[in-house]
């Protein structure tokens, strides 16, 4: 893959900033008439950088008011209940990631509610109906001091 030159992190960072602007707006943010803009996003896409556009919803204004992050240790590693336990979390919309990780547990959740009580169900009835899980521990965030889903380019 090619080296990003400095337009091309202009364009990344002007669409991860505001990803409806026109390919006119976006032109004139990099110093760039049109048509060479729309080449190079175009270029991105092709290449895989740019792999889609999203609109960031908040997740309070959808009265999903509590954040928890889950420590889950598997009874065992083996690729096939790795594999068992990816397939089963990826069907649930509560859980908005989900990272296989190094160290005393194996996966590191984040999962949204709207309350303590709707923890409670998605614990009760998805994951703890799960097989091949050892332990489950759930930590509650208090408040968000960081949010951002723009990389640093």
């Amino acid at each position: 893959m090619p080296e990003l030159d400095a337009i091309d992190r202009k364009i990344l960072s002007s669409l991860q900033t505001d990803s409806r602007l026109t390919m006119q707006e976006l032109a004139d943010k990099v110093g760039l008439s049109v048509s060479p803009c729309h080449r190079r996003v175009k270029l991105l896409e092709e290449r895989g950088v740019i792999s889609r556009y999203i609109a960031t919803v908040d997740q309070k204004a959808l009265g999903l008011h509590v954040s928890v992050f889950i420590s889950i240790k598997l009874a065992r590693q083996k690729e096939e209940d790795l594999n068992r336990f990816a397939r089963a979390i990826s069907k649930w919309d509560e859980v908005l990631e989900c990272y296989l990780m190094t160290g005393n547990r194996d996966y590191l959740l984040r999962v949204v509610a709207a309350d303590l009580a709707s923890y409670e169900i998605f614990l009760k009835t998805k994951l703890t109906r799960l097989d091949g899980i050892a332990s489950i521990e759930s930590s509650f965030a208090l408040s968000q001091v960081k949010y951002s889903i723009a990389l640093p380019v």
